[in-house]
């Protein structure tokens, strides 16, 4: 039997990823914990950024769960806070997509790769996010934790949800790229033959590989060429790279 798989799913992460709003995305978290009493310059601001740092990629309410974990209503609150200050910094900032991203998303979606955006914002965020942008007519869905029941990284339900409403044979024809620790264990945990590590994010190479990526990229711009061949068709799986 042959191994050699043809990908037809790519699976991308927001932030670190694709879009450049590693600095926005820690302000709201500092935002949103100092409404609760834990700020800047105490013991406990540096647990809980530690922690934000570590959880990277996961779904937000799940990261103030972490940091408050014996009060689900501070966790809520923060959660809105920290919602309210993302979506107010990107209405008046806007967004910065990575270098050659658009040319990253044209690219696949042009050899006939479906392409799915996959994130820990909740789904009216990620909504903001994709207006902000203008990607709509460049992807072929856009996934929150809310949309695969609630549970998102680094459990695989928001690939596997993306398999079945994209109507993919195989977990194995599914790519994944992000930026953090979650988003490997997640593709993995899914079944991607290939999970790809960015180096434009958060998370150091080693953490990268902890969580279990068959490759390190520099940047979303290498991606089509690991998945697709010199034609723009569906490549073998290459060799993981050193």
């Amino acid at each position: 039997m042959s191994d050699v798989v043809p990908i037809k799913l790519a699976c991308l992460d927001l932030a670190g990823t694709t879009v450049g709003d590693i600095a926005m995305v820690e302000r709201a978290f500092a935002e949103a914990i100092a409404t609760q009493g834990i700020v800047p310059g105490t013991g406990a601001y540096a647990r809980a950024m530690v922690h934000v740092h570590r959880s990277r990629g996961c779904p937000k309410i799940d990261v103030f769960r972490g940091i408050f974990p014996d009060n689900e209503a501070q966790a809520q609150a923060a959660n809105l806070t920290f919602e309210r200050s993302y979506e107010g910094t990107v209405e008046r900032a806007g967004l910065v997509p990575m270098p050659g991203v658009l040319e990253v998303l044209e690219k696949i979606r042009g050899s006939g790769v479906k392409l799915a955006v996959i994130t820990g914002f909740s789904r009216a965020t990620l909504g903001r996010v994709l207006s902000v942008l203008s990607w709509d007519d460049k992807i072929d869905l856009a996934i929150s934790p809310e949309d695969a029941g609630g549970r998102g990284r680094p459990w695989p339900d928001m690939i596997l949800h993306a398999v079945l409403q994209l109507g993919i044979d195989d977990v194995r024809q599914v790519a994944v790229v992000g930026d953090a620790e979650s988003d490997m264990l997640s593709g993995r945990r899914a079944g991607a033959s290939i999970v790809a590590g960015v180096m434009t994010g958060v998370h150091s190479r080693e953490r990268l590989q902890k969580g279990g990526a068959t490759h390190i990229l520099d940047s979303i711009a290498d991606f089509p060429g690991l998945i697709l061949s010199d034609d723009l068709g569906p490549h073998h799986l290459p060799a993981p790279a050193r």
